[in-house]
């Protein structure tokens, strides 16, 4: 038997933490119960070659105002994402460089693609972030596929490629993976297009100097050391009138008032919730799927790329690797690239022994920056699909149809049970920001109901 507390949560990530941490300011118990052997779910810091990389989410932006003021309140240092140089882009096998925002392709491949972006972030605004099933054109755009639309309104080589380049680099899958209606919502909850595929004010603007995973870390301070159990996956979540009932798989019971639920749909589809889980939150855990990622950090004794008057940012539609960035840490210090084994192409290497993800790595690093990138100090790999409590990264992707099929189930109560993660976020989502701001939410939510003794 387990602990009796106010409030079990189920995920020991960046949601589920800050939901606990949230809960016992309140002066209410609570236990987090984690599947895996550590903290911080799909953030992973490691050391490799002498310093710390993350193998996992590792990025902040200027817009992302939930996690940087968690970050701020935690005492966490950031530092800026390195983007200064000519960059790479690989179109069609061409090696084209380039600087500044506008990437190297014919002039009318660059108007086509500027009037998509504007076309993108204007449709994106019609759904509503709360309830993207409320859209005017909600079936209609959820019956498409992203690549669907772009066959229809995208006439250029350039302009196209450009967008399969982005979706690839955002989602981790492929335009024809994607229902329109998402593409347009998640575009809508990060703030526009080019924020999320840009390092200078977007999405990938700052890293935290401990790495990311230290989030987890500093939240789980603020939690009694025995009441945050590791290596215990959930595998019954039951309730009554008067609480409910989590199993874990060895068999220990833990009892709570209410649960916070943190975990993507798809691992979610693992417990059993009962027989009455609404049909909308069963479709969404069959149906949202986890994006294919492969990342790989080789470090080196110096960032020749820099040298050479690259940025270390490259992205490609040829080759395993289909986005890179720069990862030495602050100030330079201990030089690195990340690359990243994205949609189809990961999927295609996935479960290969890792001596073949490093060599092809590293083949495509020295085509784009030069022959030194065959040589690094250390190299390591993660292949998120491998990992049996993630199953992929960096996250859900609905089905085409799912939205519109699940209604409002992302967020909505199932009696004592709410729900966080990044995949139910309104703002943010997708990212370590929707994760806070999720957290926070389900925490508000539960804290009220705590107010009223026994309500179910």
């Amino acid at each position: 038997m387990g602990a009796s507390v106010d409030v079990v949560v189920i995920g020991a990530g960046v949601a589920g933490l800050t939901a606990a941490r949230d809960i016992a300011r309140t002066g209410a118990t609570v236990a987090v119960l984690e599947a895996r052997d550590r903290l911080g779910g799909r953030t992973l810091t490691r050391d490799v070659g002498g310093g710390l990389v993350d193998l996992g989410g590792q990025w902040v932006g200027p817009r992302q105002r939930h996690v940087l003021r968690l970050a701020d309140a935690l005492g966490l240092q950031r530092f800026p994402q390195h983007h200064q140089g000519t960059k790479v882009l690989e179109v069609r096998g061409e090696r084209r460089t380039y600087k500044g925002k506008v990437p190297s392709l014919p002039l009318l491949s660059l108007l086509d693609l500027q009037r998509i972006v504007w076309k993108l972030d204007g449709l994106a605004k019609r759904i509503p972030r709360e309830q993207p099933a409320a859209a005017p054109k909600a079936a209609e755009w959820d019956a498409l596929t992203v690549e669907e639309w772009k066959q229809r309104h995208v006439p250029t080589w350039g302009a196209r490629a450009a967008l399969d380049i982005a979706t690839r680099a955002v989602f981790a899958a492929e335009p024809s993976e994607l229902s329109f209606l998402h593409f347009l919502s998640y575009v809508h909850s990060n703030g526009g297009l080019m924020p999320l595929t840009e390092i200078e004010g977007g999405a990938q603007a700052e890293r935290f100097v401990d790495g990311a995973q230290s989030l987890s870390r500093r939240l789980a301070e603020a939690l009694p050391p025995e009441r945050v159990i590791l290596s215990a996956p959930v595998k019954a979540l039951l309730q009554d009138a008067r609480g409910v009932t989590a199993t874990t798989e060895d068999g220990r019971t833990f009892r709570a008032r209410y649960a916070v639920v943190a975990t993507p749909p798809a691992l979610a589809e693992r417990i059993d919730f009962g027989a009455d889980l609404p049909a909308g939150r069963r479709r969404a855990h069959a149906d949202i799927p986890m994006g294919s990622v492969i990342k790989v950090v080789a470090t080196y004794d110096t960032p020749f790329w820099r040298e050479a008057g690259l940025s270390g940012e490259a992205v490609s539609d040829v080759g395993p690797v289909r986005l890179c960035f720069d990862d030495c840490g602050p100030h330079g210090h201990h030089p690195a690239l990340v690359g990243f084994f994205l949609g189809d192409t990961a999927r295609a290497w996935t479960g290969r022994p890792a001596v073949d993800l490093h060599r092809a790595a590293l083949a495509d690093f020295a085509r784009f920056f030069g022959p030194q990138a065959l040589t690094p100090v250390a190299i390591a790999a993660l292949d998120w699909k491998q990992e049996p409590f993630s199953t992929g990264c960096y996250v859900g992707l609905p089905r085409p149809g799912t939205l519109t099929a699940i209604g409002d189930a992302l967020r909505a109560p199932f009696g004592r049970v709410h729900w966080a993660g990044t995949e139910t976020a309104i703002e943010g989502c997708g990212y370590l920001d929707g994760a806070v701001e999720s957290g926070e939410r389900a925490a508000t939510e539960v804290a009220a109901r705590l107010t009223t003794p026994d309500a179910g």
